[in-house]
């Protein structure tokens, strides 16, 4: 999977876990301002977003910022599946998404820049703020899926950040071999 660099979305290192808290904690720090260095949520965030990319395997962790939104973390991977699906299996995974679970805003899909086709799946906390959205793109040449996942505790600017997932994710190129921007 080979993925262009968006403005606005910043990756942080993979290269292990103490690294990735690291960087992904500075980052915060410095997107939340000076008074954000005292904030345990911030370092608990990191931790448990450093933990789940190398958990996954993921091939991307970054930030996704905007100057009208709060900083949004975004994961991204991709996955062997038991055969290459087909736009029928998007429609197919669209639905099974909106039937199965509770509390999703809206289920859609489309296609990217390069004809792969994509479920995107998005929700937005009830008894809260925050909000999520997961971007499946399906690769019919190989049995694969990447999946991107993007979540904003606060939910402030959700629309401007997704933009910017959504940005990354029309440029997907699954044909390359594994490369981040």
């Amino acid at each position: 999977m080979k993925l262009t660099a968006v403005p606005g979305i910043t990756p942080v290192s993979l290269a292990s876990v103490e690294r990735t808290t690291a960087e992904l904690h500075t980052l915060l720090v410095r997107l939340r301002g000076p008074d954000a260095e005292r904030d345990l949520g911030l370092e608990t965030a990191a931790i448990q977003a450093a933990e789940r990319a190398h958990e996954h395997r993921a091939g991307l962790l970054a930030v996704a910022e905007h100057r009208d939104a709060d900083p949004a973390l975004l994961l991204a991977g991709s996955a062997p599946v038991a055969r290459p699906l087909s736009v029928e299996a998007a429609a197919e995974l669209s639905w099974f998404a909106a039937d199965t679970t509770p509390g999703i805003r809206e289920v859609s899909t489309a296609t990217t820049a390069r004809g792969y086709p994509v479920v995107i799946v998005e929700r937005i906390a009830v008894d809260g703020p925050g909000a999520q959205l997961q971007a499946v793109v399906l690769d019919p040449a190989r049995p694969r899926v990447a999946v991107f996942t993007l979540h904003s505790p606060g939910g402030r600017g959700w629309l401007d950040v997704a933009a910017l997932a959504g940005a990354l994710v029309a440029g997907v190129d699954l044909s390359e071999p594994a490369r981040v921007p």
